[in-house]
């Protein structure tokens, strides 16, 4: 037993509060995300409650961070609904860096287009895009087949393309 993970699974406080510093931004940034910035703090708090209380049943099927993003994910949708929120907060992902007016349209044409997906072309295109995962850590950590994020992608992309070029792809 020499792993972090598995001084954490044994119950080593230290172990745990280690595995919280490793990897609370993380989690901070991927629940920015999907539920803002002002909420992300308590949503990350909970992820990390969680993972202190079910680590005992983490089993190296995946890498670590992506068992805890799945705790992020459940927890971020959990909020959402309790939010009464249909789709992310993209506002919060798309926001200019330049105060220049076609980089705010841009971004107000693009969260429209987002926001007119469906929650699993949505999720897809967030995790793939804004977070940088693969597409087998995408099917690890929503539990779906490779070639089903793949689909999902490209009728996501597509679904954009029609958007944002006012109804012709």
């Amino acid at each position: 037993m020499n792993s972090l993970t598995d001084k954490a699974q044994s119950g080593d406080p230290e172990a745990l509060r280690k595995l919280v510093c490793e990897h609370y931004s993380q989690v901070f940034k991927f629940c920015a995300r999907r539920v803002g910035s002002q909420a992300a703090a308590d949503v990350t708090q909970e992820v990390f409650l969680t993972m202190q209380q079910s680590i005992k049943r983490y089993e190296n099927r995946s890498s670590f961070s992506t068992w805890l993003l799945g705790i992020a994910q459940n927890h971020c949708r959990n909020h959402s609904r309790k939010q009464k929120n249909s789709w992310l907060q993209l506002q919060n992902w798309f926001a200019p860096t330049q105060p220049f007016e076609h980089k705010a349209i841009a971004s107000v044409v693009l969260t429209e287009a987002l926001g007119k997906l469906s929650d699993d072309h949505r999720e897809v295109v967030v995790l793939h895009e804004l977070d940088g995962m693969t597409y087998t850590e995408i099917a690890n950590l929503l539990g779906i087949p490779e070639g089903t994020v793949k689909s999902r992608l490209h009728h996501a992309f597509q679904s954009l393309r029609t958007h944002v070029n006012g109804g012709t792809a």
